[in-house]
């Protein structure tokens, strides 16, 4: 979402701030693509320590930012070009069609027709648009439709202005991952399903060269992984932490007779076959809604999508290709970040590479 008309600038700088870390990106624009300066990844949580999402408050993300751009030397003032985004429950984002308008009557229209697509009350809603074609037989046109609440783009926006930052451009999440596969890939036709798998949630997009834009939430991420661990090898969170980076999906080599964390209780399904099944009722949905089911590729980005055995156990369930997705594809690369490279930096890739 705009907040401000499109300056000239030759640095970028993308923040995503997650419900469990922020993450900087810091890239300098080239003729052609862009340059990497510097990232940081930074938690906004205790380490080792269990907590409750409810309890957890929006005050704790400024003082990380101030912190994370001194250790980048960025001075806030002096960023031209800041790009960051906001998700969740109160935030949507849909493909609709409609009948032709001109431009002076367009947005008030769409304010309407927003209401019929997205959940969010008329009155505190704040909406954006991007028209994406326009069809030559039928004149109609195919239009991105974004939105978000007052509370939470003021919200947001009051977390920037602590930490001395004005609000250039505030995308959403889905668009922002979107961008960064976009921008850093080479695709053929056919779609592409792109899982951004967060602490808390799972940003799902569709995508394809012409194919119809989808965008979703699924409940689940690395907090729920390390909750199914906690619960099946009776450890404490600091242990489940641990023996999620160091095994995932997988078994402890030292330890045979233990079973997997996918062989929950019945009762009790476990998070990777919970996504699974969220994410084959979505493809089901896309298939009846954009009659394509072209699936070339699940690719993973987000701190989750390096759990060990995550990318094969979707790919069994789903029966698509599944890899891990890394966006630099159209970033020069520092000698120093060659073995650096991360996927949970692909929301801020994305939000950095975004020009206009």
């Amino acid at each position: 979402m705009k907040k401000n008309k499109a300056v000239r600038f030759k640095e970028t700088v993308g923040i995503d701030i997650g419900t469990h870390s922020v993450k900087i990106v810091h890239l300098k624009k080239l003729h052609d693509g862009f340059k990497l300066l510097n990232y940081e990844v930074r938690p906004t949580v205790p380490q080792g320590v269990e907590y409750v999402l409810s309890d957890l408050r929006p005050e704790r993300f400024a003082p990380v930012i101030v912190e994370m751009l001194k250790t980048l030397r960025i001075s806030p003032k002096n960023i031209k070009h800041l790009v960051t985004s906001i998700g969740g429950d109160n935030t949507s984002i849909k493909q609709i069609k409609t009948i032709f308008l001109p431009d002076d009557e367009l947005e008030s229209a769409l304010f309407f027709e927003a209401k019929k697509h997205i959940p969010i009350s008329g009155s505190d809603m704040v909406l954006d648009y991007q028209v994406l074609s326009v069809e030559e037989k039928t004149n109609n046109m195919n239009i991105l439709l974004s939105a978000t609440s007052k509370e939470v783009l003021n919200q947001h926006t009051g977390i920037l202005a602590t930490a001395n930052l004005n609000p250039h451009i505030v995308d959403i999440d889905s668009l922002a991952v979107a961008n960064s596969f976009i921008m850093n890939a080479f695709t053929e036709e056919g779609v592409y399903v792109i899982l951004n798998v967060g602490a808390h949630r799972t940003n799902m997009i569709i995508w394809g060269p012409d194919a119809k834009f989808f965008a979703r939430d699924i409940p689940y991420g690395g907090y729920n992984f390390t909750q199914d661990i906690m619960r099946k090898r009776q450890m404490e969170w600091s242990e489940a932490e641990e023996y999620k980076f160091k095994h995932g999906l997988l078994d402890d080599p030292n330890n045979p007779t233990v079973q997997t964390i996918s062989m929950l209780d019945i009762s009790e399904k476990p998070t990777e076959e919970a996504i699974a099944e969220e994410l084959r009722r979505s493809l089901r949905f896309y298939v009846k809604e954009a009659g394509n089911s072209d699936f070339r590729k699940i690719l993973l980005t987000g701190g989750t999508a390096k759990l060990k055995g995550l990318p094969e156990y979707l790919q069994d369930k789903v029966n698509v290709p599944t890899e891990v997705f890394m966006p630099f594809t159209n970033v020069e690369m520092p000698e120093k970040f060659h073995d650096k490279k991360d996927p949970q930096l692909a929301l801020a890739i994305g939000l950095a590479m975004r020009v206009e």
